[in-house]
């Protein structure tokens, strides 16, 4: 089961610089700048109250977390700790830069409940963390997550999908350098182009494209599945939608979609259940699928897509699909 999580953002805080995709305000929501005591128990308890279940964690989002000043940092702590101190919640999770990663900063986080710790990797290609303005290097990323490891902590990577300079054979690479180094878990999305930053000026300027929609689901399908064979979760795929992503004319470019990881999943099934009918002559045939109960949906692709699909490419007479308890998930079978 997912961990439970209440989100905090904490909005560009604590930033040395500004990435040429950020806006934080777009992506994550229009929070404060800077989060008081009343705003942080006002969302910890409303999502407390409209839960039916406890929740794991408490997580600070966005911006920089071990980048904010100590004393704001030692604040916000201890009221997230009030409510692992209350039984509440089990946790913290952050989220961070790599190069803000040294034993001094894990002290204080270790000092409270702090069990998880994700960093903002983006790519592991020099040259595109240049591009992007990160300010920072591969070689920090590896030395955070070796140090976040050492330290028993819960250590999760954020990878993102055509950034500028980031080729398919660069993104390949990156998921090949963060399989070696072997995080706890993966969130990858496409870069979207939101509108007042430096990648929309590039993209306006004609000296930057973003991936089709197409490509963005090949590529993450890959990276989806290698981390799958190397058992490392991918706990997020695509941004999560804010309100402001939906306002006109705040996404100006990309492969955006709601549903992304749907749209990826359901990609994968498509060329499991295209690669089972060419070993077979089922020509205007009925087809029947076996799936765990979990993947009907990705057999099927959103709106039936994959269906459709197959049924016109293999001259099928129909498609069925049976859902089977004791079938493992990510498995097809034609019965």
């Amino acid at each position: 089961m997912k961990p439970l999580i209440i989100p905090i953002f904490v909005i560009y805080s604590g930033c040395p610089n500004r990435c040429v995709f950020c806006n934080e305000r777009i992506a994550a929501g229009n929070y404060p700048d800077r989060l008081t005591e009343d705003t942080i128990r006002n969302i910890c308890d409303r999502h407390l109250k409209n839960s039916g279940r406890k929740f794991d964690q408490i997580a600070f989002y966005g911006g920089n977390f071990t980048g904010i000043d100590r004393g704001h940092q030692i604040e916000l702590l201890d009221i997230a700790q009030s409510y692992v101190n209350a039984g509440m919640i089990k946790s913290i999770r952050i989220s961070t830069r790599p190069d803000y990663i040294d034993d001094d900063r894990l002290k204080l986080l270790t000092r409270y409940n702090v069990s998880t710790v994700e960093i903002g990797a983006q790519s592991m290609v020099d040259e595109v963390l240049s591009l992007s303005g990160r300010g920072h290097s591969s070689e920090d990323v590896r030395a955070a997550v070796r140090l976040l490891k050492k330290k028993g902590i819960e250590t999760g990577v954020h990878l993102m999908v055509g950034l500028p300079g980031d080729t398919r054979e660069r993104f390949e690479y990156t998921v090949e350098e963060i399989i070696r180094i072997r995080p706890d878990t993966v969130r990858i999305h496409p870069t979207i182009v939101f509108k007042d930053t430096l990648l929309a000026k590039s993209y306006f300027e004609g000296k930057y494209q973003p991936p089709t929609l197409d490509d963005a689901v090949e590529l993450c399908k890959h990276a989806l599945l290698r981390f799958q064979q190397a058992d490392i979760p991918v706990i997020r795929l695509g941004l999560h939608t804010t309100k402001e992503m939906e306002a006109d004319n705040n996404i100006i470019a990309g492969p955006f979609h709601p549903a992304f990881r749907s749209l990826v999943e359901g990609a994968i099934f498509l060329d499991m259940a295209s690669n089972l009918l060419k070993s077979t002559n089922l020509k205007d045939k009925d087809v029947v699928f076996s799936v765990a109960p979990k993947d009907v949906s990705n057999l099927r692709g959103m709106k039936n897509r994959n269906i459709k699909i197959l049924k016109e490419s293999f001259n099928l007479a129909e498609i069925h699909v049976r859902e089977n308890e004791m079938q493992k998930r990510w498995s097809l079978r034609i019965i």
